[in-house]
């Protein structure tokens, strides 16, 4: 605080900083409960998913069991046929309040099943049947894996989100504040002395008033009593000391 020179600038400085502070507050809150809102949905999507592929996994895999009691051993036919992938894997971006989730997608790239003729003699049936549960087992598994990604993704967003809004309810904006209050404080200071030393001024300029107020009284009051004597001496009659018969009569 002693580094921050308790100015109105810098009062007007950090009052900015606190409005900015306490915005991105608000901004990070609402993002943070709009990824918590998301958070838990895929969680919930999570266990769903993981819950329906116990079944289908157990179900793929008899089935696989059903077509090997029926058509025989055909791992080794299918290893040794063409591999096409009739099935891939593609990855996109969601965006979740300035969170980029990564998502994965099946999609189909329209080439035949190969290994037709397998089953011809027997079994193609139960074949037919694993290759239709294993995709649908493929697909939960893909699902699944987006679920997760996006779902550690999420987490991590969270985490650092979080952190984020503690620091700045915890730490920037208290900080701040704490200054605002420093810099108020000396203000008011400033502001009392100021006040106190315009008191000195005004009450010392008030008696040099009233000192010369009394010191013009005094001359007027010493300038009024010499005119008073000074009227006594011209208000004596002045014709007292002559005598009219001693004049002679002027005739016209």
């Amino acid at each position: 605080m002693s580094d921050v020179p308790p100015t109105r600038m810098n009062q007007q400085v950090f009052k900015l900083k606190l409005k900015a502070a306490e915005g991105g507050h608000r901004l990070l809150k609402k993002k943070a409960d709009a990824l918590k809102v998301k958070f838990r949905d895929y969680a919930k999507a999570i266990a769903e998913t993981k819950a329906n592929m116990s079944s289908d996994a157990a179900s793929a895999f008899f089935s696989l069991t059903q077509a090997e009691y029926a058509a025989g051993n055909f791992k080794n036919k299918v290893a040794e046929g063409p591999m096409t992938a009739r099935i891939r894997v593609g990855a996109g971006v969601d965006n979740i309040a300035g969170v980029k989730i990564p998502v994965f997608t099946l999609y189909e790239t329209g080439a035949a099943a190969d290994n037709q003729s397998l089953g011809l003699v027997g079994g193609g049936k139960k074949i037919q049947n694993v290759r239709d549960k294993f995709t649908n087992f493929v697909e939960m598994l893909i699902k699944l894996a987006s679920l997760q990604t996006s779902f550690m993704t999420l987490d991590e967003a969270l985490k650092v989100t979080n952190r984020r809004v503690n620091a700045l309810e915890n730490v920037t904006i208290p900080k701040i504040q704490v200054v605002l209050d420093y810099i108020s404080k000396e203000l008011d200071e400033l502001e009392r002395e100021d006040f106190t030393r315009l008191k000195l001024v005004q009450g010392k300029k008030e008696a040099q008033i009233e000192d010369e107020m009394k010191r013009k009284a005094i001359e007027k009051a010493s300038a009024l009593k010499s005119g008073k004597s000074v009227g006594k001496e011209n208000g004596a009659d002045i014709t007292s000391q002559f005598d009219a018969q001693d004049d002679e009569d002027v005739v016209f």
